[in-house]
């Protein structure tokens, strides 16, 4: 309570003064401005939290994209002209079987993925419903054309996973030596393709780009070295 002087017959008086208070108006105004200051920057902190999880996720699928391309890359160069297996029919060593959604080969696998020495790679594309899909690779060692079974084998190592699509091609030379047209299915199994492409479609997000390796040990058809033209 705050005091004013009055003059009144030549003496000084005190009388009280009562403190002006807030109107209702004024104390709506007040909490709808804090209530909008309020919202204002639980949305700036919502944008800002969100575009870090976006970045987080971006960061994500860019480890990942690259983490798989570079195992397929380098595990596919590393293909050895090496027979896992023999084909029935005829005899001849296989030394790369590719379908559309799988292929083999031996590579020599380094020490911290086993023990070393030739490797069967069995890279697969595993389940059945779109957008859910998995790329796995397994392996087993090869002895003189032939898997030897281990007592604890290894189970399937994931590679990616909620994937959309994933396809494998082949390539190889033509009967004059030029480049000849990518192939889904790889029919000459005695000997290593030219080259391998690798594509894959995430479930969620753009393409990966097209992984495409030149195999150093491919000769690319009967007869005619392996050289790109």
């Amino acid at each position: 309570m705050s005091v004013t002087r009055h003059r009144r017959d030549g003496l000084y008086r005190r009388s009280p003064v009562r403190a002006r208070g807030f109107t209702l108006i004024e104390v709506l105004l007040a909490t709808a401005l804090l209530a909008a200051a309020l919202a204002l920057g639980f949305a700036v902190l919502s944008a800002a939290t969100a575009t870090v999880n976006r970045g987080e996720l971006l960061a994500q699928r860019n480890e990942r994209m690259r983490a798989t391309s570079g195992f397929l890359r380098s595990r596919i160069v590393s293909a050895r002209a090496i027979a896992f297996a023999l084909d029935p029919q005829g005899g001849t060593p296989i030394l790369f079987a590719g379908d559309p959604d799988r292929m083999r080969f031996v590579a020599d696998l380094p020490d911290y993925l086993g023990r070393g020495g030739p490797y069967l790679h069995d890279i697969s594309i595993v389940g059945d419903e779109r957008d859910h899909l998995a790329l796995d690779v397994a392996f087993s060692q090869v002895q003189n054309s032939t898997q030897i079974t281990e007592d604890n084998p290894r189970k399937p190592e994931p590679l990616a996973e909620r994937l959309k699509s994933v396809a494998f091609r082949y390539r190889a030379l033509d009967a004059t030596g030029a480049l000849g047209e990518w192939q889904e299915r790889w029919t000459q199994a005695d000997r290593l393709p030219l080259q391998v492409s690798v594509r894959i479609t995430p479930a969620q997000g753009p393409a990966w780009p097209d992984i495409v390796v030149a195999l150093p040990s491919a000769s690319g058809a009967p007869g005619i070295a392996g050289s790109i033209q």
